[in-house]
Order: structure tokens, then sequence, then C-alpha cells
């Protein structure tokens, strides 16, 4: 045991340190991290995927289920109408690749209550302000479209009205609610964010939709993947620097002492002890 007490000096005892807390991250933190984002990706994927085979259902089956039901990316309709002057615009969306805005608004349903709408994306004019923004069409109205979950807000970002409309920098049921001064009825979509609705191209009162994500997975599990791999290879990296020091010191040891007094010729070689000595202190 005497060959490893170097690994009791500060600066391996501080490596080891490093290693270990790097490695309990990796395995605790950062794989578990991005295997969860593959997971809830995939779920994603798989929830459109169906959504996309499935018929719509009513907003009010919807409105009555379990709310411990998975419901974003259904497919639902609604009959009702569009709610006047309701329209809010949400600011820092993009069309084609240039600023725009996504157009919200309050439809109340026949039977009173009232959902929150996205109608679509409109381009800004001259990339810093908005169009003029058609009101939705009046009278009873019956729309198709895909249950959302609320993006939450941000703290900083708060509600203001500019180039007379009401803009907001995400879409949240319960903000825009605040907003409108009118309560909206959140839809359950098995989270704690409540709902709303996207509507599909064509319908009443809808501008360009949102595109729908593309299905793919991914980077999240080669990510994922590559983290524990790294949790792997630092312990064994400092696995492999230990014994390369044995070996070096094992190999000073074997050198031959030269004499410590010469009467002649040049200085001698320092001794193999003090060699280690002056290599890894005296241990």
């Amino acid at each position: 045991m005497r060959k490893l007490t170097f690994l009791l000096r500060p600066s391996w005892l501080i490596l080891a340190v490093i290693v270990a807390a790097f490695a309990y991250l990796c395995f605790t933190v950062l794989a578990p991290w991005q295997l969860g984002k593959n997971d809830s990706t995939e779920h994603r994927n798989r929830l459109i995927a169906d959504s996309v085979q499935a018929d719509p259902v009513a907003v009010t089956d919807v409105l009555d289920s379990d709310t411990g039901t998975h419901t974003e990316w259904r497919k639902v309709t609604a009959t009702g109408t569009f709610v006047p002057e309701s329209t809010v615009l949400v600011r820092l969306r993009h069309l084609d690749g240039a600023p725009g805005y996504a157009v919200l608004a309050a439809f109340r349903l026949d039977d009173g209550r009232t959902l929150l709408v996205d109608r679509g994306l409109v381009a800004s004019v001259d990339g810093t302000r908005p169009p003029a923004i058609a009101d939705p069409p009046a009278g009873r109205q019956r729309i198709e479209a895909r249950v959302r979950a609320s993006e939450g807000v941000v703290p900083d970002k708060t509600p203001s009205t500019q180039d007379g409309y009401r803009q907001v920098y995400t879409v949240d049921t319960t903000q825009e609610s605040t907003v409108l001064g009118t309560p909206l009825t959140p839809i359950p979509t098995g989270t704690d964010k409540g709902g709303y609705l996207q509507l599909a191209d064509n319908q009443p009162g809808a501008f360009t939709p949102t595109p729908l994500p593309q299905l793919d997975a991914g980077p999240y599990l080669s990510y994922g993947l590559q983290w524990l791999a790294f949790g792997l290879m630092a312990p064994l990296g400092l696995g492999y620097f230990v014994v390369a020091e044995l070996r070096a010191r094992r190999r000073d040891r074997a050198q031959p002492s030269a004499p410590t007094t010469p009467t002649t010729g040049p200085p001698a070689r320092p001794t193999t002890e003090a060699r280690l000595a002056d290599r890894y202190g005296r241990n």
C-alpha cells in the first residue's frame, strides 16, 4: 500500500474529487436530462402522428374529459362565435423566415364557455410593426383546430399596447384572460398548462397556420449516450494516469544509483531516492 501513498497528495486528491463530481453529474443530471428530452420528443411525435390519422372530436368532449388525459395536438371541432374586439398579437414570431405575429382571439362556444384561439401567423410590416388585422367573421361559426398547451409566461415580458393592438410575448390562456378582461376556459391537456385552440388551414378567420414540428427524434438520444460514455471514461482515465504514475515510479526506482560523493569527473547523478523525492515529494 505504500506505493499508493502518492495518491494522498493534494493534487491527486483534487483530481479525484473533480473526476468523481463530473461522473456523478453525467449519470444523475446530464444524461437523464438529454434522455428525458428524447422521451418527451418521441411522445410528442407519437401524439402528432396519431392526430393526423384521427378524426376530429367535439371540443366539448375534451373539455369534459378526464384532466389526466393527454389531449395536446388532438383535432377538435367547435361551434360558436368569435368575441368582437378580442384580437391579441403575439410578438417575436416568424413567417417564412421573416418577423411576424401570431393572432389570437376569443371564441365563445354555444354552451357559453369561451376559448382562446390562435388564428395563425401574419407577416410584420417593414419587420417592425403589425399589419392591419382583419376581424374574424361575425355570426355563428364551426371551426376545426388542434389543442395546444399554453406556453407559459416570461416574467420580464409584460403585455403592452402598441400600434393599436394588445400585444404579448407568449400564448398563455391565463395571461390572455387578464389582457382581454374575459374569463377563458383552459382546455385540459394532461399537464399543468391549460390549452387553447390552434386553427387549421382554410378555417373561418384563419391566417397562415403555425406549421407542425418536424417529426424526428432529434439528437437527444445521442447526447444522452455521450454523457453516459463521458461518465465512464472519466474514472477510467483517472485509473490510467494512476497506473502510468506507478510505472514511472517503478522505472525510476529500477535505475542504478550513482556514488553520492565522487572524487573526480563530472557531478554525480542524483540517487533514485533523490529523484523520487524531487518529483513526488517524500512520501
